[in-house]
């Protein structure tokens, strides 16, 4: 069955690549490199991670920025900023504070020349009311990202949905993390604790109470009762970070959401992602209309770096793949291999070393 036509676009969060960039075995214009030999063209950026002497950019690193644009064949489009409430010892930052900490952000995606803001979860909907008016003026959008556990009925949410709809500002809107669509437990997670000295059968009623929606919250108390340790209660914890919405909750949201967050914890050696559906996600924003960016959000390299080499290459090249199929861009998607991107072979607890490599 053919794809509807759409207006979807692929890109990739430099975040992605936070192991190899950390380690100095990928540069920033290496991730660049990369994201464009995937055809993941649109780069979303966190400044703060990636670019030196932040929050102040220099003529030179800008300059350098879009001739990278230019040699990958990429393009600017999200910057992610962080709202530091607690720089100082004795007290927050006020209100207004918090409005120019966001506006310096919005001039930071302007000389990068990007248009979309990533609004960190922890953001209150006064700042964004504060910031919009600055943000309409650069011709640059506040996206509140939607992180698990938000969801759209979250009373967080609900109170930025009604300064979005108050406001009518189009510099304001939603960007979903697809966290908020883990149906399965992330298997790169549970077999962490498992390494880590975890009992099995602890584990094993963890993900079974995820995967079958029960009540992850009383989790810590069943670990304590059955005398778990440290890591079955912290796993248990981390069970309260996920959650599983239904996909077409996304459409009553659809004119407000500018940008996705294309978050994955493992692209298995089929091409799928073991926990987040994407072939039930991706249909939801054709049918919205989606008209923006799918950017990758790899998260399983601290899961795994405790055993195996992490390839957050190979990782993101295999939802590159996804992507292509599930968009219709071609029926048998063949994209850039590890080896003609320089990269090593996708090594990780669940590859074998032959197929999607």
């Amino acid at each position: 069955m053919s794809t509807p036509e759409h207006r979807i676009k692929r890109g990739v969060s430099l975040y992605s690549f936070q192991e190899e960039y950390f380690l100095r075995t990928l540069t920033l214009e290496d991730c660049i490199r990369v994201a464009g030999d995937i055809g993941a063209r649109g780069i979303e950026i966190i400044p703060e991670q990636s670019i030196p002497g932040y929050p102040h950019l220099t003529d030179e690193f800008v300059d350098t920025w879009y001739a990278w644009m230019g040699k990958y064949g990429t393009t600017p489009v999200a910057t992610d900023l962080f709202l530091d409430t607690k720089l100082h010892p004795d007290r927050r930052l006020t209100l207004d504070e918090q409005i120019a900490s966001v506006h310096r952000d919005i001039d930071i995606a302007v000389r990068l020349g990007a248009t979309i803001i990533r609004a960190i979860i922890n953001t209150p909907p006064e700042v964004m009311e504060g910031a919009a008016p600055y943000a309409e003026e650069q011709g640059v959008r506040l996206l509140l990202e939607v992180h698990a556990p938000f969801h759209y009925e979250h009373p967080w949410i609900l109170d930025h949905l009604e300064v979005m709809h108050r406001t009518q500002s189009p510099a304001l809107g939603l960007m979903p993390d697809m966290g908020t669509f883990v149906e399965r437990f992330p298997r790169v997670v549970s077999d962490r604790a498992l390494r880590d000295g975890a009992r099995p059968e602890l584990v094993e009623y963890i993900v079974k109470t995820y995967d079958d929606h029960g009540d992850t919250h009383a989790l810590m108390d069943i670990m304590n009762y059955r005398h778990g340790g440290p890591v079955e209660i912290g796993l248990a914890r981390q069970a309260t970070h996920y959650i599983w919405t239904d996909p077409r909750s996304m459409l009553p949201h659809m004119p407000l959401i500018g940008h996705v967050q294309a978050k994955f914890y493992e692209m298995t050696d089929e091409g799928t992602e073991y926990s987040i559906p994407y072939d039930r996600i991706v249909p939801v924003l054709v049918e919205g209309g989606f008209d923006g960016y799918l950017s990758s959000e790899y998260e399983g390299n601290r899961h795994v770096q405790d055993a195996f080499p992490v390839d957050s290459v190979e990782q993101v090249r295999r939802q590159h793949a996804m992507f292509a199929r599930l968009l219709g861009e071609q029926k048998d998607p063949v994209l850039p291999t590890p080896r003609t991107l320089g990269a090593g072979p996708g090594t990780g607890p669940h590859t074998t070393g032959t197929g999607s490599h």
